[in-house]
């Protein structure tokens, strides 16, 4: 009698799995209404194998001030609020630490720190990832961007990650550049995750080849493009903007926030060595 249930049960698995075929795994993937977090997971088109690491920074010691630049000087774009100053840069425990404060200093109501790969380091095509935990408050703009040191408007600008304090579950992922006729372009998404991007560390990332570009999060291909790819030099400019025109005004006199980044690694596929 059990020989006879077991035999009745294996039959009743194998009818149920051959209902299932490649055919409904692929429209379960593409159907819409999936949470967005589901078709973010499509597999690496490259192993680690394929990629030569060319450009590394932890932050340990006093060597990073050797591959970056500290910028002081008080933004002018998009209409911003801060002023970015050298002491507002530092490294400590192992995080580059970029801090923003409501202080008056030099005509500006607030303080933030930026570094750029400007002169030092800048790469055509490859693979990037920075590990970094964002700040939170409203008003707050903390960006990685990869941008043209050729042009005034630093156009064409790979955005990897961008971030503002009142959509603390939202990302922006962006390319901007100007076609033939001058006129600025841009393609982008909006990715929205389940929690506060500020609440951990994560792992922002870009592959950039010759005809796409494709932006991870984790490891985890999130948004591609083909709509352009720069094929120019770019180098790498990590920073906290506050107010502006995107952002809007922080509540006043209530900045106190800071931008860890962990590490900072440029890969360069091995096939073009």
């Amino acid at each position: 009698m059990k020989v006879l249930i077991g035999f009745l049960f294996l039959c009743l698995i194998l009818t149920l799995s051959s209902d299932v075929t490649s055919k409904d795994h692929a429209e379960i993937q593409a159907d819409e209404s999936f949470p967005f977090k589901l078709r973010d997971l499509s597999p690496r088109s490259q192993s680690q194998d394929d990629w030569t690491l060319i450009f590394e920074e932890e932050f340990s010691g006093d060597s990073w001030r050797e591959k970056w630049s500290i910028q002081d000087w008080p933004s002018d774009k998009n209409e911003e609020l801060q002023y970015y100053t050298p002491d507002n840069v530092t490294a400590r425990n192992g995080y580059l630490v970029l801090s923003s404060k409501s202080e008056r200093f030099k005509g500006r109501d607030y303080t933030s720190g930026a570094v750029t790969t400007e002169d030092l380091f800048e790469f055509t095509y490859g693979k990037l990832e920075i590990r970094a935990k964002l700040p939170s408050s409203k008003g707050v703009f903390p960006a990685l961007w990869l941008v043209n040191s050729e042009s005034e408007d630093w156009l064409p600008e790979i955005d990897v990650m961008e971030n503002i304090g009142q959509e603390p579950n939202n990302l922006y992922f962006v390319v901007h550049w100007r076609d033939g006729k001058g006129v600025q372009k841009r393609d982008y998404l909006t990715y929205t995750g389940e929690e506060a991007f500020h609440e951990h560390f994560h792992t922002y990332g870009m592959i950039w080849d010759e005809d796409k570009i494709s932006w991870t999060l984790d490891g985890q291909v999130v948004f591609e493009t083909t709509a352009f790819s720069p094929d120019v030099p770019l180098f790498l400019y990590m920073n906290t903007a506050i107010g502006g025109i995107w952002p809007g005004d922080p509540e006043p006199g209530n900045v106190n926030e800071e931008f860890l980044i962990d590490y900072v690694r440029v890969y360069q596929d091995r096939g073009e060595e």
